[in-house]
């Protein structure tokens, strides 16, 4: 029988405070991250901003303890589903691949080529697919198949998104039933699903069908907790991780929680429902810069569920699309990698650059600005990044 590999794809995050600087610097490098009419301008610039933003995300990541667990929990889901794949008579070696930081995609590609795999299971840990999260992951193992002849051998099928699966909607029903049922008052409880936010263009012209799937999935796992509990409780669906001046995907979190504290809401629940792993914007951005709002608008019961980590039911539902793939039902990586027709990620226009995703999105021609000022800061000394506050 072929030697399975499994190829589990996420973002990465930095593990020390020292990795903050250098994980901005990969993620900013990224052409599909940021838009340039100059490629020359790309690690320059890359440089600039993880110079400018390394203090504040390094107190962000201190207030959790001084590193993102991502790599991790995302370790650990891979050694669980392994293990539970080769319970079930898969013979399955799972792989993980960052995006941004250690271990790099292309560190997982030469594992799996050392290890004999001959099929290739590609498994991104994003249930809703994004074509900056799981879109951008998928092209980058593209680039490397297919300057790579010895990989381009290797049979690769991809699972695009998994947002409806049934076991990961009934994962997140549990979990979510569990934080309810603690409650004073238990059918008063607001469930407020928060997803991580993509710019607005995104969905509108470029054809992402994140937000779609997000909606179809809080809809899906509402129903599930309805029957579950025997009764219903309302529910909001709001974006985070909105930075910049751009409209992302609205409503976002911040104004909806101001809105429910001020319209009674005492008790919330609040189910983070495009992460399956704890991270910086879980830990951090949810359950310090959030609850805070939340509580300064008269919201007194903050619940938070949590990520779903290791949860045993999602990790067979990991296993099932594993087993679904290896049977069919999977898509080739050029399929999984193509862009919607209506996207243009480079080269571009002169008039359209600007900056693609991240959960530290600025605005491409104000960080432009930033840079020249910043040579000149360099050629004659003194003045305009100290004179904003940047430096």
């Amino acid at each position: 029988m072929a030697r399975v590999g499994v190829l589990l794809l996420n973002l990465g995050g930095p593990e020390r405070i020292k990795d903050v600087g250098p994980f901005l610097y990969n993620l900013f490098s990224d052409p599909e991250i940021i838009r340039l009419p100059v490629r020359a301008f790309q690690k320059p610039l890359a440089w600039l901003i993880s110079l400018l933003r390394s203090s504040k995300s390094q107190e962000a990541y201190r207030s959790i303890g001084g590193g993102s667990p991502l790599r991790r929990i995302t370790e650990q889901q891979a050694r669980e589903l392994q293990s539970y794949l080769r319970n079930i008579g898969i013979d399955a070696t799972t792989y993980v691949a960052m995006r941004y930081w250690h271990p790099f995609t292309e560190s997982a590609v030469a594992d799996m080529k050392a290890d004999g795999v001959s099929k290739v299971v590609v498994l991104p840990l994003y249930p809703h697919f994004s074509i900056s999260t799981s879109g951008s992951s998928f092209r980058e193992l593209k680039r490397l198949k297919d300057g790579d002849s010895e990989f381009a051998e290797l049979s690769i099928r991809c699972i695009r998104s998994w947002f409806d699966h049934p076991a990961y909607v009934s994962s997140m029903a549990e979990l979510i039933k569990k934080q309810i049922l603690a409650c004073d008052l238990p059918q008063e409880a607001h469930v407020f699903f928060t997803a991580h936010g993509v710019p607005r263009s995104y969905v509108e012209e470029a054809g992402d069908p994140y937000q779609d799937q997000i909606q179809n999935c809080s809809l899906l796992i509402i129903d599930q907790l309805e029957n579950s509990l025997g009764f219903s409780n309302s529910f909001s669906l709001a974006y985070q991780s909105r930075v910049g001046p751009e409209e992302w995907l609205k409503p976002y979190t911040e104004e909806v929680l101001e809105k429910l504290g001020k319209s009674g809401v005492k008790e919330l629940v609040v189910v983070p429902i495009s992460f399956v792993s704890e991270h910086i914007e879980t830990l951090q951005e949810i359950d310090i810069e959030y609850k805070e709002i939340a509580q300064k608008n008269g919201i007194v019961n903050f619940k938070r569920v949590p990520a779903l980590d290791t949860y045993p039911l999602f990790i067979e539902g990991l296993a099932d699309l594993v087993s679904s793939c290896l049977n069919g039902e999977g898509i080739s990586l050029e399929d999984a990698s193509k862009l919607p027709e209506r996207v243009k990620l480079y080269p571009q226009e002169k008039w359209q650059w600007g900056w693609n995703n991240s959960s530290e999105v600025w605005n491409g021609r104000v960080a432009m600005i930033v840079f020249l000022c910043f040579l000149m800061e360099l050629i004659i000394g003194g003045g305009p990044l100290h004179q904003i506050g940047l430096l």
